[in-house]
């Protein structure tokens, strides 16, 4: 089985590169003022250009307008759209129907009652992540490198469409696949050096911890310090 593997809250050249040397699949770009990935259309068109046709990028967005999607799907052409707040059914509709694209919605995840909320999404949304729920007085709804209890996704539909995302990193990807055996993955905090600051090193630590763990074998003691 493929795992697709999104990299998330990418500004820089560097950061890009070693996604797509990795083998990213999808690179995620984030259009949220208070995120510290934020990112200007600008650069986020410049990034995405450079990761054409080697990874599909992500335009992530936290119940923005349609003025806010258009001046977006406008500046970079994004191949999926990302609604990362409390967009409901309806409006994912509606944001499928006016840009014709692939849209992700996102869910916060503490415990299993939480995962009835995919419900009314199914057949709406093409895929879903799943995240932790930000940490009390957190201004972000992801990105907080906190996890959750993998084990609850085991319990889901296997021809569901999702990402795992939350506190993810080259010391605990083995365990997160082992328990969850997602279809995918996202990570942005767990390649960090500061907050917002991807480190190329980092990315690539990643990647080696995540073939490592689809090949059976344990992390070198290098990925997980």
């Amino acid at each position: 089985m493929t795992l697709d593997i999104k990299i998330c809250g990418l500004k820089t050249d560097a950061a890009v590169d070693a996604a797509l040397a990795g083998g990213a699949s999808h690179v995620g770009f984030i259009f949220f003022e208070k995120s510290p990935r934020h990112v200007s259309l600008d650069e986020a068109a410049r990034l995405a250009g450079r990761a054409s046709g080697q990874a599909k990028s992500v335009a992530v967005t936290v119940d923005a307008d349609d003025a806010m999607l258009d001046a977006i799907v406008s500046a970079i052409s994004p191949d999926m759209l990302q609604l990362h707040g409390r967009e409901t059914p309806a409006r994912v509709a509606e944001v499928k129907a006016r840009y014709g694209l692939q849209v992700i919605k996102a869910f916060s995840v503490k415990d299993a009652a939480d995962l009835d909320a995919v419900a009314p999404y199914r057949g709406i949304a093409d895929g879903f992540l799943f995240d932790a729920k930000p940490p009390k007085g957190s201004d972000l709804p992801g990105g907080n490198g906190v996890s959750f209890d993998w084990w609850l996704l085991a319990a889901l539909d296997p021809g569901l469409d999702y990402m795992l995302s939350g506190g993810l990193n080259a010391g605990n990807i083995a365990d997160a696949l082992r328990q969850a055996n997602p279809p995918g993955i996202d990570i942005s905090s767990g390649v960090e050096s500061a907050p917002g600051v991807k480190d190329p090193a980092l990315i690539a630590k990643f990647f080696e911890a995540v073939e490592a763990a689809r090949a059976g074998l344990p992390a070198s003691r290098e990925l997980t310090t």
